[in-house]
């Protein structure tokens, strides 16, 4: 079962949110969401998310897969986050996956984890960081090493999708996208 920790901040993006951790789900992968704060997390559409856990209390446990929702301000407080940013260069050191999308990418631009890769996100969200260090690929999805990144809610059905395929196989995808019907 690969296991995977989703940290959800004030002012996610929800779609991107609940469209990894349902279809991580149907997949059969076991997710935690964490919230950066105590309590309920207001989305960034005032969708109310109630988080398993705290992120604190994850620090210390390892995941197969780090998936990061975007959304403003949401992908700006997960690149605040120490806890989030040690996990994430402890999980890049290990080789771990690790999905961004939309703003998310910034989080990881932020804690260096984008030199040398191709990358993809919601346009102008990489703008301040600097693009000599990273190339900007305008794709949906975009897998670079253990790095998974996708562009914003509408492609984050191919973004989980791919997710399930890079942790789990192309079966397990299969099995997953077959009932959704999709065209």
């Amino acid at each position: 079962m690969n296991s995977t920790l989703i940290p959800l901040a004030p002012g996610c993006e929800e779609l991107e949110a609940v469209t990894v951790i349902d279809l991580l789900r149907r997949a059969d992968f076991d997710v935690v969401t964490a919230g950066l704060v105590d309590g309920p997390i207001i989305a960034s559409r005032r969708t109310v998310l109630v988080p398993d856990v705290l992120l604190v209390d994850m620090a210390d446990q390892l995941f197969d897969l780090i998936a990061l929702p975007g959304g403003l301000p949401g992908a700006a407080h997960l690149a605040e986050s120490k806890v989030l940013g040690r996990m994430l260069v402890e999980q890049h050191e290990r080789g771990g996956w690790i999905g961004a999308i939309c703003a998310a990418p910034r989080v990881l631009a932020t804690h260096g984890l984008l030199a040398g890769r191709r990358v993809t996100s919601f346009p102008g969200a990489l703008d301040e960081f600097d693009g000599g260090s990273f190339q900007r690929v305008d794709e949906p999805v975009v897998i670079d090493g253990h790095i998974v990144t996708s562009r914003g809610p509408g492609t984050a059905m191919d973004f989980a999708l791919t997710l399930i395929e890079c942790c789990a196989g192309r079966e397990r995808r299969a099995a997953v996208e077959g009932p959704l019907q999709r065209p």
